[in-house]
């Protein structure tokens, strides 16, 4: 596969065709109003990544539920007040003439508390001071996500994404260690990705023949074990109900230590399953045209693009029209990082929260 191989249009089961093979990743930005509400801010943002050249342009993780809030700032779809605001953004990328998705999710135990309640996942000892979800919580929960995904599909969205990786609530009830239930949504891994497959099913029936629908997974941390992620996906693939599998790896040339694959990719253990109809696609460290073009050769469908589109405009523009384009290297300035045209509070959040991403300066006031 070559550089131009990124730019050929991608067909799914179901919704629309992508017009390549480049789609915006879910970033956090910790910039949404604190209801949850669509801000100036996420206006702006998703407005310039819709112009950017995406195939597909996906929201930050968007909350189904109060109580799965993960972190101040952080976009909601779990009333319908939140809809009108969606709506917005569904059209913005829209006009900018790409595929548009939400990204469904909770943080269940990992939840911000004290402005939600005592957080809440499958077991209580996940963390300090959470408590376990109830059988009848947790089918709460699985129709809460089923109804966020009706609110995407009133709001224009294309599809939405189920986020099931980096130890939220959905990977919380896959990890053997983080679930120790013994009510039918524990136990096996069948017992254990019931919740996910029950979701799948109920989004299939609620929204429109047409509606996208993809699934975030990781392999790593949180008590995850890659063998189980790969059943999981497996099965994923199996049912043919979803329309994409989103592996998020933190390097797509990672190699894992468990004995079973020893040596191998991460990524390697999942392009290599039967997919059907299904396409496949990663994040990790894709910071140029060679190393997206690389993840294509490896067997993926598409590549998700996180680091390199918060740090320069159209990305997906300056891939087809330079074949050798790198990302700048890290750390940047606040100010490169301003006339990308992130937020103050985003940039504090890539401060903060990632290392050696912005350089030292003087820390900026969210607003």
């Amino acid at each position: 596969m070559n550089v131009p191989d990124l730019f050929q249009p991608l067909a799914f089961t179901r919704g629309p065709e992508l017009k390549n093979r480049l789609l915006l990743a879910p970033l956090t930005n910790k910039q949404s109003n604190e209801d949850g509400t669509v801000s100036d801010h996420d206006i702006a943002w998703i407005g310039r990544c819709a112009r950017d050249g995406y195939g597909m342009t996906m929201t930050c993780a968007t909350n189904v539920q109060r109580a799965g809030k993960g972190f101040h700032g952080q976009l909601g779809i779990y009333d319908d007040r939140h809809v009108e605001g969606l709506a917005r953004l569904a059209a913005l990328i829209r006009a900018g003439g790409s595929v548009s998705s939400v990204q469904l999710h909770h943080s269940g135990a990992r939840a911000l508390g004290g402005v939600n309640g005592i957080p809440a996942g499958p077991s209580g000892d996940i963390a300090d001071g959470a408590r376990t979800l109830s059988t009848a919580e947790v089918e709460h929960l699985r129709d809460d996500f089923i109804t966020a995904a009706q609110r995407a599909d009133t709001a224009g969205f294309d599809g939405v994404e189920l986020h099931g990786a980096f130890g939220h609530v959905l990977a919380q009830f896959l990890s053997p260690t983080l679930n120790t239930r013994t009510d039918p949504y524990g136990g096996t891994l069948e017992g254990r990705s019931r919740l996910i497959f029950e979701i799948i099913e109920g989004i299939r029936n609620a929204c429109r023949p047409d509606f996208q629908l993809g699934l975030r997974l990781s392999t790593e941390r949180f008590g995850l074990q890659v063998a189980e992620i790969r059943d999981v996906a497996a099965e994923a693939i199996h049912t043919g109900s979803i329309d994409y599998l989103d592996m998020a790896l933190h390097d797509i040339d990672k190699t894992t230590d468990e004995d079973e694959f020893k040596g191998r990719t991460l990524l390697s253990l999942f392009t290599d399953l039967p997919r059907g109809n299904v396409k496949l696609g990663a994040s990790g460290k894709v910071m140029s045209a060679r190393k997206a073009a690389a993840a294509l050769q490896t067997g993926c469908d598409f590549v998700m693009i996180g680091r390199a589109a918060i740090l320069q405009p159209g990305f997906p523009k300056r891939v087809q029209h330079d074949h050798d384009h790198r990302s700048p290297e890290l750390p940047v300035t606040q100010t490169h990082l301003e006339e990308a045209g992130l937020s103050p509070a985003f940039i504090n959040y890539m401060r903060e929260g990632w290392d050696d991403f912005v350089a030292p300066d003087t820390v900026l006031a969210s607003k």
